[in-house]
Order: structure tokens, then sequence, then C-alpha cells
């Protein structure tokens, strides 16, 4: 079920008893929760034999008959592939349906074995679309959106209707027969709407834009509460009170019909672009992130985390920032990140004492931080590559690195600050159980390296597209995710065909949580390109240039301050991609165009800036998350955050002022300004958090100047002044030591002689 990011977990939902601890941290989980004895195993048939029927029926007449027949039998073949996709497709929905109803006990159960069982066909059409690209992506994107807006009505209906709530239940209900008939007449007629009468509607064509407009808007309420929901209706809104608006935001208006067209009838709007990008791309990137789930490489990664951290006093804390981090990077939600691994690292933490607000702040920093590390950079990246004129997607992650290793190190930094202090037991002793062996380690760490350092050398060496890298990368997963186990099995002499069975398992588990996970993404982001394409309609981007211009006096920190104040209050509320395409479109050509920043510099701004909307108050989403975890209190949480995360808020002026930092070119220029971006925000780290054994006034003062030797370090054009202004962090360190040791003369003496080379 897809999380509100309005509503925070339930702080009872993780394990906060101290004492669970004898199974372990990573306790493992039975993935299809099948029932028990004949029942459960009629269940696992039912979803193993879903996979060669599906595989079978969509690629068999379209990839595997053709290649094998040839003159009058393929054009017979292509001539009634339709007709047998169309008749088994409605056999194998209308059996699993059956079979579901039959096998399952409660409506809970059913609904899951219906999910998982449709589940299997749909990622079997985006795998054959991203090998074989029989339609056009437009067409495709239309029948991907109905299919995953089912699938998330699926998998929204059972508490619905466990509690008898029959008001929620038809609204799911009518909105998920919507979705469907909506896609399903612009699928099957799409040469005529996209094409043929483009610009023009009937009225019932208007009639049916408009259910599914109230569809789509029940539906992103539904995944992303009323802060989202506002923005939908505010860009709507915005559209049809044109001649209302004030200055430099007025315009002609748009009449009700033509909303209509462009949000649905032309298929662009919801069907656009993002979602095009969504349906090619990114999925297949959030499918590999499900099967990753589903055979344990979060198990491995928190592993590998807890033992790397142990060598730091704040290891515990530091395995929160890794595991959250590198599952956030291809999560694409800071706070869904910030739910699904806060539920277990901030147990943790506070179970080795670190308070509940610092184990929330550093719980959400992690989370955001894990947004923008390369590469799939919550899937930002790929829209990026979409909207920056002649780059490519490995262009956007080169240029993404110098920054995320910025941001990496001083988070880490902070983070050993802050929770250093705090921790009872720096060992970690028994939070993971079993030690796993060596072995077994290798063989994990060969099952999930190899199919990433496939999509790096298909991205990075052989140049193939973003969608080939991905279904070769899902691939290679599925692969792997079946192959290794099998050696693990004929080595540790257990049996091969339970480690098979269960590995398939596993497999169809990963394709429903690659639902789970790609559902949500798709509806926001088709709900943020019917407004985006209605803003665009109206000139908003032109009308946010004058206002800036405007505001700014044409003075560039101003309109860098007032960009990033404008990033943060539309990130409000949405997860990185749907964020990021906001301010790209609206704030980004702003900077390119008027103030002369470079491309890739203007959007790393702007992405950097939006996903700060997460960390900063009042609304400050993601801590919101967090905190409901931890039990900690909202505003101490924020604080915390912010300590945290300072140097995040002064990274996107470094872009602005140096924009080699995001060249993606490693040279002299670009290294020398992410060493001196890097070590400006550890001064600022240093001077926010460090524990300094001075007098109140004192303190303040040497915090303020740390702070400002950082900024200047980190975003002043000038290299000589950002060297000086090391050069007095420095010479303030060395003032903090000396004057915080018993003899501070005493000790500067002896410093001074040693440097002259007089004994003393």
């Amino acid at each position: 079920m897809a999380t509100n990011p309005d509503t925070p977990p339930d702080p009872t939902d993780p394990p906060t008893d101290p004492e669970v601890a004898e199974d372990g941290l990573l306790a493992d989980e039975e993935s299809l929760d099948l029932a028990p004895g004949d029942r459960g195993r009629r269940q696992l048939w039912l979803y193993l034999l879903s996979l060669p029927f599906w595989l079978g029926l969509v690629f068999g007449p379209t990839v595997v008959l053709p290649a094998l027949l040839s003159g009058g039998a393929a054009e017979t073949v292509e001539a009634m592939t339709p007709t047998i996709i169309a008749v088994g497709g409605a056999v194998g929905v209308g059996g699993a349906a059956l079979a579901s109803f039959r096998l399952g006990s409660d409506i809970e159960e059913r609904l899951r074995m219906v999910l998982i069982c449709y589940s299997v066909p749909f990622w079997t059409v985006v795998m054959w679309y991203s090998y074989t690209q029989q339609m056009p992506r437009g067409q495709y994107a239309v029948a991907f959106l109905g299919g995953i807006l089912g699938l998330y009505v699926l998998s929204e209906l059972d508490e619905p209707l466990i509690e008898r709530d029959w008001v929620e239940t038809g609204l799911l209900v009518v909105s998920g027969l919507i979705s469907l008939g909506t896609s399903g007449y612009l699928f099957l007629n799409y040469q005529q709407v996209a094409i043929d009468t483009v610009g023009r509607a009937t009225e019932p064509q208007i009639a049916m834009a408009f259910a599914f407009t109230l569809a789509i808007i029940y539906l992103t309420w539904r995944s992303f509460g009323i802060t989202f929901l506002a923005v939908v209706l505010v860009g709507i809104g915005y559209g049809l009170a044109g001649p209302q608006m004030p200055g430099a935001l007025a315009h002609g208006g748009l009449s009700p019909s033509r909303i209509l067209r462009i949000l649905v009838v032309s298929v662009d709007g919801f069907y656009g672009f993002l979602t095009r990008l969504v349906a090619a791309w990114i999925a297949l990137f959030l499918l590999y992130a499900g099967l990753l789930k589903a055979y344990g490489a979060f198990d491995l990664i928190l592993r590998l985390a807890v033992r790397s951290a142990k060598y730091v006093d704040s290891g515990i804390a530091q395995t929160a920032v890794i595991s959250s981090a590198v599952i956030g990077s291809v999560n694409g939600s800071q706070t869904a990140n910030a739910g699904m691994t806060g539920s277990f690292t901030i147990p943790l933490m506070k179970k080795n004492g670190i308070k509940p607000e610092t184990a929330g702040g550093i719980e959400a920093v992690a989370s955001t931080a894990g947004q923008v590390l390369p590469p799939v950079m919550g899937a930002g990246a790929f829209i990026m590559a979409q909207l920056i004129s002649g780059a490519t997607y490995v262009d956007v992650i080169i240029s993404g690195l110098i920054p995320a290793a910025v941001l990496v190190v001083s988070i880490a930094m902070a983070v050993h600050y802050v929770a250093a202090a705090q921790i009872d037991d720096p060992e970690m002793d028994g939070l993971i159980g079993d030690t796993m062996a060596t072995q077994t380690v290798l063989l994990e760490a060969v099952k999930y390296g190899v199919p990433l350092v496939i999509l790096i050398y298909v991205l990075g060496v052989l140049q193939y597209t973003v969608m080939t890298a991905a279904l070769y990368t899902v691939i290679s997963m599925i692969a792997f995710g079946i192959g290794i186990p099998q050696i693990q099995a004929l080595l540790d002499g257990e049996s091969n065909r339970e480690a098979f069975v269960g590995t398939l398992e596993q497999t169809v588990d990963g394709f429903r949580e690659g639902v789970l996970v790609v559902a949500p993404v798709t509806i926001i982001l088709a709900a943020i390109n019917g407004v985006v394409d209605i803003l665009m309609a109206t000139g908003v981007p032109t009308a946010i240039s004058l206002t800036l211009l405007d505001l700014s006096g044409g003075i560039a920190i101003i309109a860098f301050m007032l960009a990033m104040i404008i990033c943060i209050i539309l990130g409000l509320g949405m997860p990185t991609t749907a964020a990021y395409t906001v301010v790209a479109l609206l704030v980004a050509p702003t900077l390119i165009n008027q103030f002369a920043v470079p491309e890739f510099a203007g959007h790393f701004f702007v992405f950097y800036a939006a996903i700060l909307a997460g960390l900063t108050p009042p609304i400050a989403t993601c801590v919101a998350v967090t905190c409901g975890i931890s039990g900690g209190g909202f505003w101490g949480s924020c604080k915390e955050a912010l300590r945290i995360s300072a140097p995040l808020f002064v990274l996107p002026f470094a872009f602005a002022y140096h924009p080699e930092l995001v060249s993606g070119t490693f040279d002299y220029a670009s290294l020398s300004a992410g060493l001196l971006a890097m070590l400006g925000s550890l001064a600022i780290i240093h001077g926010i958090n460090y524990q300094f054994a001075f007098g109140r006034g004192q303190t303040y003062g040497l915090r303020v100047a740390f702070f400002a030797a950082g900024v200047v370090a980190m975003v002043h054009p000038m290299q000589a002044v950002q060297v000086g202004a090391l050069a007095g962090v420095l010479a303030l360190y060395v003032l903090q030591t000396v004057i915080g040791r018993a003899n501070p003369l005493g000790t500067l003496r002896g410093a001074v002689g040693t440097l002259s080379g007089r004994k003393r």
C-alpha cells in the first residue's frame, strides 16, 4: 500500500523493544506469505506458472515465431497476433482472478494474489516494449499508465473493503474503471486522437477527459495527501483564472474544454513526456529496485554498512547514512525512503543511545542525500538527461559525481559530530544476528554487483540507450538472482530444487514490489505533467523570469536566493522526480537565460534546491516521517536535520558561481573547485556541530566565524578569496585548539619553537 507522506508512519511499526534483537536486525521474512499446507502449494504453482504463460503469450507471436518462420507463415502469424494476444490475455486475466478467488481465504489474501498475478504480465509488457519498441512510445505510455493505475487501485482496495468503507471502496473502483476505460479508448484510437484530430475533441471525449481528470486528482490525493493535491488544483485553477491574476502572472485564460484537451484527449498532459519517460526508462529501474529488495540486497547492504562502520565511534549512525543513501538512490522519494529504511535504522540508533530527535534528523538527511547519488539520483538523472539539450544520461551522472562526493563527506562528518558522543556501544555487538560466511558474502556481492557493472558498461562503454541498459540490467539481475543461489546450494550440499523454487518466489515477489514502487511515482509524475503542460500553455515561465528579474533588480545573488526559496516551496511534498521536473521547467530557464548560468549548473541548482523541501520547516515532510518513527519532537528533529545538512543549502550557490563543479570533466578547475567546496562544507559542519569548550559568547562567535568562512570558501567566485577563507578556517582551528588547552600560552610557544627549529 502506498504511503501518504502527509501521514507519518505509526511509531509502533518498527521493532522498538530492545530485547527483540535475538533474531538480529536483518531477520529474514518469507517473500510471498503463502497460505499453509496444500493451499499454499497451489498458490505457489499459480504464481510460478504465470511466468511462462505470459512470457510465451507476449514474446511468442511477436518475437519468437516471426524469427523462426518466413514468407506466408510469418505474415499469417503477424496478422493473427492481435487476436492471439487479446484472447490469451483475457483468458490469463480471468483465470488469475478466478484462481485467486478460489485459493484465497479472505479479501486481503485474494487481492494480494491478484496483484501478484497481474504484476507478471504488466512487467512482461514493459520488458517486451523495451526489447522490441513495436509501437509508438506515446501509445505504449497510454497502456502503461492505464495498467499501473489499475494495479495501484488493486493494491489499495484491501483496507477499505476490510473496514467496510463503501465510499472509499466505490471511489477506488470507479477511479480504476475510469482509468482503464479512458486509457483503453486512447490506446485503441491513438492514431486518431494523437495525430488525425489533434486539437479537436467531441463532447463525449470531453466528458471522458473530465472523469479521468477527477480520477487522477483523487488518486493523487490518496497517494500524496493534501499538500500535493493543492499543487495540482492550483495549477488547473491558474489556467482557468488567467485574466484575474495580478501583474506579470496574468494571461488570457484557458477554457475548461481546452484544459481537458491538454490534460487527456491530445494524449499529452497526464499521458505526456514524463509518463512516457517513466514507462520507457524509469519503470525498469524501479523494477530493478523491487528485485533487489526481493532478492535480499538490502540485507547485504546493511551487513556491509555495519561492518565498514565499526571502525569509527559513530559507526551505528554511519550505518544508517550508508544504507539509507544507497537504498534512497534508487527509491525516487526521500519521504518513502525515510519510512522504509527508517523503520529499522531509527530504532537501531535509539537502542544504542542516540536521542530520538538526533536519530530522526540523521535518517531524514541520509534519505535526502540518497536522492543526489549517481548513477540513479532518485530517478532524477533520467529526466535531467531529457531536459538538458544535447546531454546524455552518462553526462548527467558524471556531472553529479563531484557534488555528491562533497555532500557525502560533509554529512558523514556531521553525523560523527552529533552521534559519537551519544552512542553507548560503538562496536554494535549482535545487531545483525548470525555472521554471514565469507563465501556467502562473495557470492552475494557477485549476485548484486555484476548487474550493476553491466549497467555501467552498457551505458558508459557501449553507449546504448538507457532503456536498453535498464532491460539488460533487469534481465541480468533475474539471471544472477536465480543462478547464484543454485551455486550456493550446490556448495552447501542443499537441495537445488528448493533453491530454484525459492528464487522464483522472490522473482515474482520482486515484480509485485516493483509495482508498489512505480505506482506512486507514475501517478505523481502524470499529475505533474498535466500541471506543467497547463502552465506552459499560459506562459508562466516567462512570468516567473520577469518577476525574478524585477524582485532581484538584476543582482545575481538575490535572484539565486529567491530562486532557491521558490524551488523549496514548489518542492513541498513531492518525490524527487516531480519536484525536479517542476522547478526545471519553471525556474531553471530564468537562471540560464537571464543570469547566464550554464545549463548543467542551472539544472543542478534547482535539483539540489528542490529536494531541500523535505528538510525545511515548517513542512519538512521527510522529517515528519522520521520523527513519527522515532517519537521525537518535530522541531527538535528539524533542528538536528538542519545542523547535519547545512552545506546542502549552500552547495547550489556553488554550482552557480563555480559551474565547473558539474561540468562533467575532471581537470584542475573542476577538481580544485570540488576540493575547496568540500573543505568549505567541512568548515561549516565543524562550526555548527563541534562542542567548543568555551563560554557562550566565544562559542557563538567561533560558530559564526567558521560558518561564514566556510560559505565564502564554497561560493565566492574568486579562487584566491576561497583559499584565503580556508586559511582563516585553519587559523580559527589552531586558535580553538590552543585556547582549549590548560596552558594555552605554553602550548603556543612550544608550537612556535618547534616550527622555528629551536630546542626548548
